[in-house]
């Protein structure tokens, strides 16, 4: 059965450009195919979302426009992973049989927001091409005394630790790991998230830990194992990962200063990793200099081929937290991405609005492009069968890619499309400047040009792997190829501009027709320095919001 035609514009995180880049190499001037790029979204006392509260049918729509507004951000800074706070306190921002709802919703415990948050952003998280992962905060219940705090106190009176005016699921008790591995299997069983993310899967602070600290570690390893079995029962494909402390133990020649995921709140994460207990981990390395980067090579070197995408503490960038400049976070990023590591910002606010300029230092510069989540091979490797049958019709100034649906060869239930677009004969699929669209969820797409691209169409899994291209070439018999405007890789050289004209600003928007850059109209050269490399389309915008495409331009740096 045909699926709906997808408008591009609203799809997935989009850009373009034509180049040669390797899949997985490191690309100093430019950007990985596979690289993640994930922001951690708390819902906790409303820290990041939502600000108000669903209480009628016009405050849940504001509520969830609230969201779709941060996703737009996300969406157009790169970013490819949501980590959604959904199990907050002993509370849940989703329907669950388990636990009560969560007050920041509604401003109430326990109250139904009259929608299931977590499907509605599993929904636009997944039509803007971005992986969304349930992140579960497991020890925690908060304050003693708070409403979910009782609930559970009332139904599990012996598996709690109350830790002065706190409340804690206790570590040491049977009860917990097949407690813990209920929850995460009830969000599987009931939602198409991508991932469980475990959150403070370790001992609390102010516990008073044992010397047998080996027998700690196993208490906590066995509630990942629980965890691991549950989900991976429901569904193999869903990511499992965990948040450790960001420093796992003392180096040989650099001490973690008492504090530590493996001997002082024993989150045995590395051996996590290779004893397949975790598909990918996002350490909290909130720190500089001798304290970030040693550590964030030793997370490296122990990954066992799973994914790594360390913490980046931009918080610290506000300034009522502390005292770090943008550069502070720019070479973080820099750093791990040169020793092919992804990126994980904590947390979403800070992020988005724009502290100290990381906001558009990052969608001006680094992570422009979009990229794509790295494959889990190690839970399954055969990648699905190519899309067949692709071909183009032409609607208006649009362009309609169709194909026939591809097939999953192993334990993932349904694929999703990844498409490339190039001006280069060959559509070189391992370039992520080429991505235009990604996990499509549709047998078709509608690119908002008619200029005449090379086209290529890829099935990816549930498990990352990609297949084969469908390819076809873009000649439509009497398309007329516009002329390119002039560009030396700095400066555009503007057309003339008519009298009738009312033109203030320049847009440059990709082939998806998203807009990338404005400039003022205000001569005949226009600097595009700060534009990456590739093919974009040049419109001018009116004072009474009227849009003309001027033509169109090719910035290749590499000539």
């Amino acid at each position: 059965m045909k699926k709906k035609i997808i408008i591009l514009s609203i799809v997935a995180a989009l850009s373009l450009t034509a180049g040669a880049q390797r899949e997985m190499n490191i690309n100093y001037g430019g950007t990985p195919k596979r690289e993640v790029r994930a922001v951690w979204l708390t819902t906790v006392k409303s820290l990041d979302w939502p600000e108000t509260k669903a209480t009628s049918p016009e405050s849940i729509k504001r509520q969830q426009k609230e969201l779709t507004d941060i996703l737009d951000k996300l969406q157009k800074a790169g970013v490819n992973m949501v980590l959604m706070q959904s199990r907050v306190r002993a509370s849940t921002i989703y329907d669950s049989d388990i636990e009560p709802w969560d007050q920041n919703m509604t401003g109430t415990p326990g109250k139904y927001p009259g929608y299931d948050p977590l499907q509605f952003a599993i929904e636009q998280c997944h039509v803007r091409g971005m992986q969304i992962h349930a992140w579960v905060v497991t020890i925690p219940i908060g304050q003693w005394n708070s409403y979910a705090a009782q609930q559970l106190r009332k139904n599990r009176p012996n598996m709690l630790r109350k830790i002065g005016t706190e409340g804690f699921i206790d570590p040491e008790n049977p009860e917990t790991a097949p407690y813990m591995a209920s929850i995460c299997a009830e969000i599987v069983r009931k939602y198409d998230v991508d991932g469980i993310h475990l959150d403070y899967i370790r001992y609390p602070d102010a516990w008073k830990m044992p010397s047998n600290r080996a027998k700690c570690r196993e208490n906590i390893t066995r509630i990942v194992e629980a965890i691991n079995y549950a989900v991976k029962r429901e569904k193999p494909w869903v990511m499992l990962s965990c948040s450790p402390v960001g420093k796992h133990d003392d180096l040989r020649r650099y001490s973690s200063r008492g504090w530590n995921a493996r001997t002082a709140v024993a989150q045995d994460a590395q051996q996590w990793l290779k004893d397949g207990l975790m598909d990918a981990e996002f350490p909290m390395i909130y720190f500089k200099g001798d304290n970030f980067y040693p550590f964030a090579l030793d997370w490296k070197e122990n990954s066992n081929g799973k994914i790594m995408a360390p913490g980046l503490g931009i918080y610290f960038m506000h300034p009522a937290e502390g005292q770090w400049t943008l550069t502070d976070v720019q070479r973080q990023m820099n750093y791990l991405r040169q020793i092919g590591l992804g990126h994980t910002y904590f947390r979403s606010r800070f992020f988005t609005e724009n502290t100290k300029g990381l906001y558009d230092f990052t969608i001006n510069y680094f992570d422009r492009f979009s990229a794509v989540v790295p494959a889990m091979s190690w839970l399954g490797k055969t990648p699905p069968t190519a899309p067949s049958n692709l071909r183009i019709t032409y609607e208006d100034d649009k362009q309609i890619l169709t194909w026939n649906a591809a097939r999953s060869t192993n334990e993932s239930p349904n694929v999703s499309y990844n498409i490339y677009a190039s001006l280069e004969r060959t559509v070189d699929v391992s370039d992520a400047r080429n991505l235009v669209a990604q996990l499509v969820s549709g047998t078709s797409l509608t690119i908002d040009t008619q200029r005449p691209f090379n086209y290529a169409v890829c099935a990816i899994d549930r498990f990352g792997n990609e297949s084969e291209p469908a390819t076809i070439g873009n000649a439509k018999p009497g398309l007329r190829t516009p002329n390119l405007i002039k560009n030396d890789g700095r400066d555009v050289l503007l057309p003339p501009r008519p009298n009738t004209l009312d033109a203030e600003y320049i847009i440059f928007k990709s082939l998806a027709g998203v807009p990338v850059a404005m400039r003022s109209y205000d001569g005949d050269k226009i600097d595009i320095s700060n534009l990456p490399d590739g093919f974009y389309s040049l419109h001018s915008l009116g004072k009474r919001g009227r849009t003309h495409r001027l033509g169109w331009i090719k910035k290749d740096t590499r000539k």
